[in-house]
């Protein structure tokens, strides 16, 4: 569903339209809980905070001031219970990784510093596309410190503008843009990785 037929479902809520709810629900039932599950990092504290967001959603979908925006509106209020979840719940991490612990090896030349990149293109197109490699990008995700997995959740996996996420998490659009540059270079890393070690697989 676009951002057009989300703010015309958006309308069909505050209008009151028999079952409009219920199509909102099914629409982001899943968003909220992919977003819940690698935010929060266990499955069960993510189905709390998805039921608990459209609960909320449900109770104050009066407040919705403009529908085009209703998509940022909904992670808003993801993102708050997933802050009240992690500060609460029993698989909150003692500490949050540093996100230099995920950064690309960098290697010291003469004159210059550069990064070390696996080779992607050994690998068969199918390799790409298959489900392995979503789960390296999914694990990578959920173990980012919280700022950094927040911002590569919501600019590029919802698909969110900077602005949108900017507001969501109270950060400037440049702080957005700084965190979403070195998620990405963390992630990158990882999948660096699991393509490496594919590509060992297939030469032995």
């Amino acid at each position: 569903m676009d951002q057009q037929s989300e703010t015309e479902l958006a309308r069909a809520v505050l209008a009151g339209e028999t079952n409009a709810f219920e199509r909102f629900v099914e629409h982001f039932r899943s968003k909220v809980f992919h977003y819940s599950w690698l935010m929060c990092g266990q499955r069960e504290d993510a189905e709390e905070v998805a039921q608990e967001t459209l609960l909320k959603v449900f109770q104050n979908f009066d407040q919705l001031r403009d529908p085009t925006h209703v998509r940022s509106w909904v992670f808003r209020i993801a993102k708050n219970a997933c802050l009240m979840k992690r500060r609460k719940s029993v698989f909150a991490p003692e500490r949050e990784l540093s996100l230099e612990q995920f950064m690309p090896t960098k290697t010291d030349e003469p004159g210059e510093m550069r990064i070390q990149i696996a080779d992607w293109s050994a690998l068969p197109d199918q390799q790409v596309l298959q489900s392995e490699v979503k789960d390296v990008i999914e694990r990578a995700i959920s173990q980012l410190p919280e700022s950094y997995r927040s911002v590569i959740l919501l600019r590029d996996i919802e698909e969110l503008s900077t602005l949108e996420t900017a507001q969501i998490l109270d950060i400037s659009e440049d702080n957005v843009k700084m965190r979403l540059h070195r998620a990405r270079l963390a992630l990158r890393q990882k999948i660096d990785e699991a393509f490496e070690t594919a590509n060992a697989a297939r030469e032995s």
